[in-house]
């Protein structure tokens, strides 16, 4: 960086408006003649058209927004006494019918009686139902959501 090559923003006051018309910015100061824009408080909302229906109602809305966050389920602890297997995880869950995809969120929530020795294996559980799987001689390892494989293309080689 040179000294000579540093730019400098040059100074320059404020002009002073409706100040005459010497001052370069006198009697209507730029604001046009007369009109809502001319006043003092004057102007209008962004997007107003003087009473003409704006262009953002004019147009057609799209409909909803895809949410792309994963849906989480919940899944009771009376309920895992259905699954025969002892290590349960999504992909059990979802064999057994209590969740709609082994792909998404699931927490362990306490409601029911867990009667049987079971090693859950789900991305989240709430404290007593912690509590309540390590009372029946079970465990509780929180783990990752299970992933989507990506999908393949087939690579067409045109020869």
């Amino acid at each position: 960086m040179k000294f000579n090559g540093l730019k400098v923003a040059r100074q320059t006051r404020p002009t002073r408006k409706g100040r005459g018309i010497a001052a370069g910015r006198g009697k209507t100061a730029g604001r046009g003649t007369k009109g809502q824009g001319s006043r003092k408080s004057g102007g209008v909302r962004p997007g107003f058209e003087g009473g003409q229906m704006p262009l953002y109602m004019r147009l057609p809305k799209a409909r909803g927004f895809k949410s792309h966050r994963p849906k989480s389920e919940l899944v009771y602890t009376g309920q895992l006494n259905q699954i025969k297997k002892v290590a349960i995880d999504t992909v059990a869950l979802f064999e057994a019918g209590l969740i709609s995809s082994p792909h998404n969120f699931v927490k362990l929530i306490l409601r029911g009686e867990i009667t049987a020795k079971k090693q859950v294996k789900l991305q989240a559980a709430s404290s007593s139902a912690i509590a309540a799987v390590e009372k029946a001689g079970g465990s509780f390892v929180r783990v990752e959501r299970l992933r989507r494989s990506a999908k393949k293309t087939d690579d067409k080689i045109n020869t």
